[in-house]
């Protein structure tokens, strides 16, 4: 006597044209959504045995609004790094000091924010609004004078600056200051 092979199951005819549909749909790739202009956090540690430019560490450069988002969401806040630390955010190509010749000749507007207002997070929030400024370039045709922002952590106050290309473009100048002032 022969065995018998055991029923194998039947594949309706509707499973057999949806099969190879399933197999061929391509990965979806989010849509990326570039910024005007590439950006780099920089990242200062206050350490007094090094030299200043020592200390000056460029975490990452920031192109499209999903890479800041995935930055910002994973550092501490302004407010939780130590005393005497800076974060900056600067255009690409443009180093977070004096002595860069982009920032040479220009200036920078100062936000003093009292220490006591740091549990209220108003250095946090702050920055925030600053980068949403930089990235967005809310600052119209004045923009391209904007070179980066500063956030210091510091243990008699705190300070955030917006650092501008050239000093002497008073009506460039003057329009950041009335950004600054709306918003803050």
């Amino acid at each position: 006597m022969a065995s018998k092979e055991p029923d194998k199951p039947s594949t309706s005819e509707s499973e057999k044209s949806q099969a190879p549909l399933i197999a061929s749909v391509p990965a979806v790739t989010p849509e990326r959504h570039p910024l005007q202009n590439k950006w780099v956090l920089w990242y200062l540690k206050n350490d007094k045995q090094k030299e200043w430019k020592d200390n000056l560490r460029k975490i990452i450069c920031i192109d499209t609004v999903e890479d800041f988002w995935s930055v910002y969401n994973h550092i501490k806040p302004p407010s939780q790094i130590s005393s005497g630390c800076d974060y900056m955010l600067f255009k690409e190509g443009i180093e977070p000091m004096w002595e860069d010749k982009t920032n040479k000749d220009g200036g920078r507007w100062l936000l003093n924010i009292d220490k006591r207002d740091r549990k209220d997070g108003v250095l946090d929030n702050v920055w925030m609004e600053t980068l949403m400024c930089l990235i967005g370039e809310i600052f119209d045709d004045s923009s391209d004078d904007i070179c980066g922002a500063v956030a210091q952590n510091r243990t008699k106050g705190d300070k955030i600056s917006i650092w501008t290309r050239v000093a002497k473009n008073k009506d460039h100048v003057h329009r950041i200051g009335y950004v600054i002032k709306f918003f803050y």
